[in-house]
Formats: C-alpha cells, sequence, structure tokens
C-alpha cells in the first residue's frame, strides 16, 4: 500500500523572525531532497485539512485554546515565551499540522496506505495541555492519538518520540492512560529539563548523554523499547519524527546519522506489521536544513520500504 505525505501550504506561513531556526526553509529542505532522491515519486500527497474543536479539546484546555486565538496578532509577532511567538498564521498553521496528524490516522486506518508522514510546522511534542513551549502550540501527536483511541476505539496506541529533546508536552497530555505506550528518547540535561522521572508507567523515558552515537541508540531500542512495545501489541504507532539528534545540528549535541533514523524506522515498521498496525509520522525538530532534508528522506524512504 501507497505511503501518504500530508502538508499544507499554511505550514509554511507561520515563522517567528529572521534568524529564527524552526522556519519555513524547513519544509523545503524536506521537499527538496524528496525529489532529487526520487523518493517523492513513490508517495502519495495529501492536503492536511483543520482540526477542530473538538479533537483539540481531548488534549488542551479550552481556556489555553481561547488564549492562543486572542492572542493571534493582526501583524508583527506576539512573543509567548523567549523561543516561542505567533505571527498572523502561526495559530491556523498549527490547526493544519494538527488536522494533517487527524487526517493520517483516518486514511491509515481506513486502509488507504500502509503509513504516512506529515510535513508540517509548527511542530507540537512540546505543547502542553495548557500553555506553549519550545516552537510548539498544539500537541500533534497527541491530538492523533487522543483521535484514535477516541473516533476508532483504539485500545493500544503506541508513541515513540525520537527527537533531541524530551517530548514533555506528550508526557503531561498523556501519562497514566493505559491505552498509550509512549517511548522517547533525549538528551540529557537538555532542554526542557524533565523526563527523567516518568510521571505513570505508561511512559518509556530514555535520557542518554550528549555525544551519544547512533550503536548506542541502536542497542537502546533493541533492548528497551521493542521488548516492551512488542508486548504492548500496538495497533497504531505514531511518530514524533525529530531529526536534531544528527551529528550536525546545532541545537543538539547528539551523534546520530541518516542510517541511524533509517534503522530505528525499519524497526517501527517491522514491529507495526507484526502487529496488523500502522504508522503515521508528524515532523518535529532538525534545525540543520541539510542534515534535516537527508534525515527525514532516510525516514521517510523506509517507512514506505523502497
Amino acid at each position: 500500500m501507497a505511503t501518504l505525505y500530508f502538508t499544507h501550504p499554511a505550514c509554511r506561513q507561520h515563522e517567528m523572525g529572521e534568524g529564527h531556526p524552526e522556519c519555513p526553509a524547513r519544509l523545503d529542505a524536506i521537499s527538496d531532497q524528496l525529489l532529487a532522491s526520487g523518493v517523492a515519486a513513490h508517495l502519495v500527497e495529501r492536503e492536511a485539512p483543520q482540526a477542530t474543536q473538538e479533537s483539540l479539546l481531548r488534549v488542551h484546555t479550552f481556556e489555553y485554546l481561547e488564549s492562543l486565538v486572542e492572542r493571534s496578532p493582526a501583524h508583527g509577532y506576539v512573543e509567548l515565551d523567549p523561543d516561542t511567538c505567533m505571527n498572523p498564521h502561526t495559530y491556523t498553521a498549527a490547526l493544519h499540522a494538527a488536522g494533517a496528524a487527524i487526517a493520517a490516522v483516518d486514511a491509515v486506518l481506513a486502509g488507504e496506505g500502509e503509513s504516512a508522514f506529515c510535513a508540517v510546522r509548527p511542530p507540537g511534542h512540546h505543547a502542553c495541555p495548557d500553555q506553549a513551549m519550545g516552537f510548539c502550540f498544539l500537541n500533534n501527536v497527541a491530538i492523533a492519538a487522543r483521535h484514535a483511541i477516541a473516533h476508532h476505539g483504539l485500545t493500544r496506541v503506541a508513541i515513540v518520540d525520537f527527537d533531541v529533546h524530551h517530548g514533555n508536552g506528550t508526557e503531561a497530555a498523556l501519562a497514566g492512560d493505559e491505552r498509550v505506550l509512549m517511548c522517547g528518547f533525549f538528551q540529557h540535561p537538555f532542554y526542557p529539563f524533565s523526563g527523567t522521572a516518568p510521571w505513570a508507567g505508561n511512559m518509556l523515558n530514555q535520557p542518554v548523554p550528549a555525544y551519544t552515537e547512533g550503536a548506542a541508540i541502536r542497542e537502546l531500542v533493541s533492548a528497551r523499547w521493542l521488548p516492551r512495545l512488542e508486548q504492548f501489541r500496538p495497533q497504531l504507532v505514531l511518530v514524533s519524527a525529530g531529526f536534531d539528534a544528527h551529528r550536525e545540528d546545532d541545537l543538539g549535541s547528539m551523534g546520530l546519522v541518516e542510517s541511524d533514523f533509517a534503522w530505528i524506522t525499519g524497526q517501527l515498521v517491522a514491529l507495526a506489521g507484526r502487529h496488523g498496525a500502522r504508522v503515521v509520522s508528524c515532523l518535529e525538530g532538525g534545525y540543520n536544513l541539510s542534515a534535516l532534508g537527508r534525515s527525514a528522506t532516510a525516514h521517510i524512504r523506509a517507512l514506505a520500504g523502497i
């Protein structure tokens, strides 16, 4: 079956000022590399809809969502934290980013594709139920997980987060929900300085030191993640796909390369195949444009099995 590729032009209109690493060029770096490598020809592109208020409220508070609407500027920027600000297009872009994750879940569970990648921004895994932070406004993966449970009746949704930063927002939204198993590794100590003491048994956090390279990560995945995931028998695998653990990315200090992201992805695809599950991946971090384009393409190639 096809691998679906969800995106929307609005995701390029959100930006947070000149020189900000979470920039529209990130999506261009991915699409350019997909075209140059020939991988784009194997994908089925879909336009991402906006997420509904009902879907957002499964993760975020009404007051927080209202505050995003109220603070959205007519022009210029509004700062929500030192790293995170809104321009006039931010909230619309965030709605399409969350909507992409939801639509991808619907599509793969309907049998329209075996896997999907959501090339969207802003990213989501730092967005807490009542707070924007770390370049994130709406928690795309957590919203997709809750949608799969509420709308499709799934009881075993796995989330895998390989961003260099801990997905604290996803943990805050889903800790204690036994229908979800979240597995993540992240550089520690490092922003957002969390994750070393999991909130609940359904959170399998693996802090690793700076300069950890691919061989150690592969051993960690094999020894810790995969046995727990096999035991969980997921019906759906959601991926927070951050590529800032790449050795060329200055926003982190880890040592992964493209083949490591491809290997992790291949393990998840094989796991999903053994349990009749589908895989939906959502872009998170990755700020060196060349490394991001190469790594995302390797990841998508592994998703598509090409």
